[in-house]
């Protein structure tokens, strides 16, 4: 029996999913992150998705002090995060067919552009059809998703397809099926889950991946600064007005 604590175990077994994700998935990232400059390099426009939780992860590289400030969130009203009441709903978002076309449709998405879709099951329709949609029109896909769910569970769409079935680039997280580390005796289910801190972890590797694929072509980093740092502001007004029409979150 182990004598570290609870916690100790926690940060023992993200320790170990991101050096799995930093040893297997190393090509992923490298295709994303290029991907991802490619798009920039082209003129395109950045999105990032993730419903419920796996929201978390795409709102981490929007609107970012140190991040690109090209990457924008594609948001359906519902179903990013647990703020709306009740947050069931989410969930229930998520296994409506014909939404993620309804969203795309009505977003500023075009040929040309790349979308991050993050979905730790990568099995409920709103995330499968969201990639199955944007690559209709032209937008390349990077899914971040545990490629566990597609081996053990099965399909929320129609078509019996995952996520990742539907991506020009997969990053598998390797998080186990249902999201928790630990289990103890005294505790009738497993808990601690460590999916936020592995996606998050993969999302800002692909963001350091594509700043420095830009900066090895000789093209300027749209970075933004912390606004708590001196000139913060001014850095990023000046990256505001020359970006101006690729950002949306400013509109």
């Amino acid at each position: 029996m182990s004598d570290s604590t609870p916690a100790e175990q926690f940060l023992d077994a993200a320790i170990g999913l991101l050096q799995r994700v930093r040893a297997e998935e190393a090509e992923a990232v490298e295709a994303a992150g290029t991907l991802l400059a490619d798009t920039v390099a082209g003129g395109g426009r950045l999105f990032a998705f993730g419903a419920g939780h796996s929201s978390l992860a795409a709102q981490d590289v929007v609107y970012r002090a140190g991040g690109l400030a090209l990457m924008n969130l594609l948001a359906v009203p519902g179903a990013v995060g647990v703020d709306v009441v009740p947050a069931t709903l989410g969930s229930a978002l998520e296994r409506v067919d014909g939404l993620a076309t309804a969203v795309l449709d009505s977003s500023p998405l075009r040929a040309g552009d790349a979308l991050v879709v993050v979905s730790l099951s990568g099995r409920n329709a709103l995330p499968v059809e969201m990639a199955l949609h944007a690559r209709s029109l032209g937008v390349r896909v990077v899914g971040v998703t545990s490629v566990a769910y597609a081996e053990q569970t099965t399909s929320r769409h129609s078509s019996g397809t995952f996520l990742k079935d539907h991506c020009d680039v997969v990053l598998d997280s390797k998080i186990a099926i249902g999201d928790a580390e630990l289990t103890l005796d005294t505790i009738p289910a497993p808990f601690a889950p460590a999916s936020t801190v592995v996606t998050s972890a993969l999302m800002q590797a692909v963001m350091a991946t594509a700043a420095s694929s830009l900066a090895a072509r000789g093209i300027e980093v749209p970075l933004l600064r912390s606004g708590n740092v001196d000139g913060g502001h001014e850095w990023n007004r000046r990256v505001f007005e020359e970006y101006g029409d690729r950002i949306f979150y400013r509109h």
